[in-house]
């Protein structure tokens, strides 16, 4: 029998003390895990969660220790109190007992009776008082209660106020709901709707794209043959409504110079009925061999692959009817699913700026008179969003923004631009530019 909390903390360690990324590990696990005729979701529920949550857990458990030697303790030990604090705190499916017992259990296997004491003293003590006193400063405050830096918090407050910021941080801390992209070219809406209700999974259609479909039965829908045999396809409606503002037509050429992991390309074929032809570039030949299981799966024939570096990418020449530009980002719009972009230490905005505003001025080069170019972000920093465009309309007044609002549903616009806010629109945060070049 596997110990899912205990194989739950060897990741956490690994992805905090690295500076890495879970989902490899948590993939890596669940299959073992599957294979032995378990369930998986508890290792998800606090590999996520801890992760997420480590900064308000770290000041609780400095509360019921001396502030001072806790800042000292090493962090295999502290991994322990977060563990145990975050069942405690938000798993109230967990009885108090239990969460106590396992984690003061994986203490004493893994370091001893001494370190066991400790765990099951701070945890107890935290059960007996139970009362938390965040600092008075706001900022402090909310980055600390939240669990996010104090320098995304302070930008957010800017951006929104304090209270919208809040809300933002809340939604980012719940566990994601699945949005599932109908695959068109095999099925529809209706089908696929009354196929998951014949097998007891719920799902709800969505407000703002009529291909998307909503449930909390994750684990549920992606063990379906329907899945595999392309039916339906993984994205949330915020990377939908990026293509649907690129609004792809039949028999077009169309240059997607940021593909992988695909699910955009996918759907820009799927729109395009297997018609035309799409260029899916992306530099990481292992990203490509997933883009290309999914065109298999999806049995999608008018998308080309090229394993390329997106700047080496040629012959230049302006012959495509559309370019979409998804370029790198800092990924603020997606801090739900991804727990550890929020700590990422080795991040180069002024460096990603730069590639944003390369890749603008050489996906405008490919474009043809009277072509639509796409630029889009899953982050929400205007730097990286408006500001950029708006530089890029100064260099290039052949081209001229398209109103969003004209292509997608105008509650998810803002000033033209295509604009999701996650606590808002339940879902990804997200930001595109539609400029059309002149002829």
């Amino acid at each position: 029998m596997i110990d899912v909390r205990l194989e739950a903390y060897k990741i956490i360690l690994k992805v905090i003390s690295k500076n890495i990324f879970s989902d490899k590990l948590l993939q890596q696990m669940t299959k073992k895990i599957n294979l032995a005729g378990e369930r998986s979701d508890l290792l998800y529920v606090l590999v996520k969660g801890v992760i997420k949550m480590q900064v308000n857990l770290d000041y609780i458990a400095s509360q019921y220790t001396d502030p001072k030697k806790f800042s000292n303790t090493n962090i295999k030990i502290k991994i322990l109190l977060y563990m145990g604090l975050y069942q405690l705190i938000y798993c109230d499916y967990i009885p108090q007992h239990a969460a106590v017992n396992e984690t003061v259990s994986i203490a004493k296997k893994m370091y001893g009776e001494k370190i066991a004491n400790f765990i099951n003293a701070v945890l107890r003590k935290y059960l007996r008082e139970e009362k938390i006193e965040y600092p008075a400063e706001t900022l402090d405050r909310i980055a600390i209660k939240y669990s996010f830096p104090k320098t995304i918090i302070e930008k957010w407050v800017e951006y929104w106020d304090e209270e919208d910021t809040k809300k933002l941080c809340v939604y980012y801390n719940q566990s994601p709901k699945l949005h599932i992209r109908i695959n068109t070219c095999a099925t529809n809406k209706k089908r696929l709707i009354e196929y998951f209700l014949r097998r007891n999974i719920l799902v709800k259609e969505s407000n703002a794209s009529e291909n998307i479909l909503i449930t909390d039965q994750a684990r549920d829908v992606l063990n379906e043959v329907s899945f595999s045999e392309g039916y339906f396809s993984i994205q949330d409606v915020s990377a939908a409504l990026v293509v649907e503002l690129l609004k792809p037509e039949l028999n077009e050429s169309i240059l997607d110079l940021f593909a992988a992991p695909g699910g955009k390309a996918t759907y820009i074929s799927e729109l395009m009925r297997n018609t035309g032809e799409l260029i899916a570039v992306d530099k990481f030949p292992n990203k490509i061999k997933k883009l290309k299981r999914a065109i298999e799966r999806l049995q999608i024939t008018n998308m080309k692959l090229h394993a390329k570096n997106a700047f080496e990418f040629g012959p230049i020449a302006p012959a495509y009817d559309r370019v979409l530009l998804d370029v790198p980002c800092s990924g603020w719009g997606v801090f739900q699913k991804k727990a550890e972009l929020r700590w990422q230490k080795n991040q180069d905005m002024k460096g990603l700026i730069k590639l944003q505003k390369k890749a603008l001025d050489l996906g405008a080069k490919f474009l043809r008179p009277g072509g639509v170019l796409v630029y889009s972000t899953c982050t929400l920093n205007k730097e990286e969003n408006e500001k950029q465009i708006e530089c890029f309309l100064n260099r290039n007044p052949e081209f001229i923004l398209e109103s969003a609002e004209l292509f997608i549903p105008k509650e998810f616009t803002e000033n033209g631009y295509l604009t999701t806010l996650p606590f808002k629109h339940n879902s990804d945060g997200a930001f595109a530019a539609r400029m059309k070049k002149k002829i």
